[in-house]
């Protein structure tokens, strides 16, 4: 079973096999999160977005997938790149939000990461309800079958640590 950990700090900092960027669809940065992997990891992650979508992602990455690639000057070895879905109160997008995560283990798994750091993806610019965000980043990870032995949630704020901190005491 993988091993849950939550971090108050900054996901560009974190020495894991693989972090995972809250990407948008272009995967050519952007802001939050997205754009400050791209701005510490430097250019080779670019350079790396910029060749698949010259190949396989020519319309861009689709919402709920995940691709990896360097993490350039990053401690981490790569980034799994996937694309949250933008929050709406009228249609149910929570199936897209869970194969961001489901679809990111499945590549660290390809990858053979065996450590992976997770943004609380879609909760930012996105506009993602924290407390949901939480149970669905939580429920997820715990429910997919993974050869990943440990994933931190790094969480850039304190109210987001204790929304998750209350999740993982609850499940």
């Amino acid at each position: 079973m993988v091993s849950l950990t939550l971090v108050r700090g900054d996901i560009t900092e974190q020495a894991v096999d693989a972090v995972v960027n809250a990407a948008n669809s272009s995967l050519l940065g952007g802001g939050g999160v997205d754009g400050a992997i791209h701005r510490k990891g430097g250019p080779e992650i670019l350079a790396a977005c910029r060749a698949l979508r010259a190949s396989h992602y020519g319309k861009g990455l689709p919402t709920g997938q995940a691709v990896a690639t360097t993490a350039g000057r990053l401690p981490a070895r790569w980034v799994i790149h996937t694309v949250g879905p933008v929050w709406s109160a009228t249609e149910d997008r929570s199936g897209l939000l869970t194969s961001c995560y489901r679809e990111a283990l499945r590549v660290a798994d390809e990858l053979g990461a065996e450590t992976v750091a997770f943004p609380a993806v879609s909760t930012g610019i996105y506009g993602w309800p924290v407390d949901d965000g939480a149970r669905i980043a939580v429920d997820t990870v715990r429910s997919t079958p993974t050869a990943v032995r440990e994933v931190h949630f790094i969480l850039f704020d304190d109210n987001a640590f204790r929304i998750f901190e209350d999740r993982l005491s609850a499940s």
